[in-house]
């Protein structure tokens, strides 16, 4: 989008208690003093095309810019629901960091190369730029979690020269191999990745996602780790450690592959016989999603490992 075009990005927020009873439509610049707990939808002029996000937030607006998590649903996980099972604004409530939940374009995120992501990027940068300009986020703090598909546009977006993210973390998803000869970060990006390896619609290992609205080729989680490895400098192999198995009984063991000797933490938590489902999460996403089992919380490992990067 050219200059003139993100000069006149609109920026409205509807804002409302947490629990949803009531909203207020107000104009960005004109927030009451108070303290705000609250979820409010913003609603941005991304490329020519109005775009929203849920902006979650538990301190007053008023205050220093803090870090912006900004999380990437799938195809499945819409936006309440995502916030009820993923976890994280118990975390955030204390912490004072922002979320924001941006919402694909008819459901869905583009993943393959054409207008359709070139505009879902243009969205996330479009965003970013203005909670920071607004003074709400610290572009040195801005870290990105994508689950499934939008864990392929986290992804693109790492590779993207323009990248501004401070960490990353992966559910259920590897790069596109259209987008692997042109992944180019500007810097390191520590990223954690976590995966089943019985995953049936986004395989472990490469080949095509079984995704609703068609088929994408995908490099292994390996290869996609070994790739972002090689831009943090990792060299020396891998450090392999076992989670404790918490349920002998549900089939699974979990273990975290770390790239040793790298510039920045690029790591794995690899779920041998995991499913689609998202480790430690509610079940009540319904059979195959959501899970009953886990010896990690993804949440949680996601939460601390942006900690451990200043976050």
């Amino acid at each position: 989008m050219n200059v003139r075009g993100r000069k006149s990005i609109a920026f409205v927020l509807v804002a409302g208690s947490l629990a949803g009873a009531f909203w207020l439509l107000l104009a960005f610049t004109g927030f009451p003093s108070g303290a705000l707990a609250a979820a409010g939808r913003v609603t941005i002029v991304s490329d020519g095309v109005p775009r929203s996000a849920i902006l979650v937030e538990h301190r007053r607006l008023k205050q220093a810019r803090r870090p912006a998590i900004i999380i990437l649903r799938g195809v499945r996980e819409k936006g309440a629901r995502l916030r009820r099972l993923f976890g994280f604004e118990e975390m955030a409530r204390s912490s004072g960091a922002v979320l924001i939940y941006p919402e694909p374009l008819a459901g869905r995120w583009g993943d393959a190369p054409g207008p359709e992501a070139r505009r879902d990027l243009v969205f996330i940068h479009d965003l970013i730029a203005k909670f920071v300009t607004r003074g709400i986020a610290d572009r040195g703090k801005v870290f990105l979690v994508g689950i499934a598909t939008g864990g392929m546009l986290a992804l693109r977006l790492a590779c993207d020269e323009k990248n501004v993210f401070a960490g990353m973390a992966v559910l259920g998803a590897s790069l596109p191999s259209d987008f692997e000869a042109s992944c180019k970060p500007s810097h390191p990006i520590p990223l954690m990745m976590i995966a089943g390896t019985a995953d049936t619609l986004v395989s472990f290992h490469a080949g095509k996602a079984s995704l609703p609205h068609g088929k994408t080729e995908l490099l292994s989680l390996d290869a996609t780790l070994g790739l972002f490895g090689k831009f943090a400098g990792c060299g020396g192999g891998i450090t392999t450690t076992i989670f404790p198995d918490k349920d002998p009984h549900d089939g699974t063991r979990t273990y975290l592959d770390k790239l040793n000797n790298c510039e920045v933490p690029v790591e794995a938590v690899r779920i041998e016989g995991g499913g689609r489902a998202l480790s430690g999460l509610s079940s009540e996403s319904g059979p195959g999603h959501g899970l009953a089992y886990g010896d990690v919380n993804s949440a949680k490992l996601v939460w601390d490992f942006f900690r451990r990067l200043g976050g």
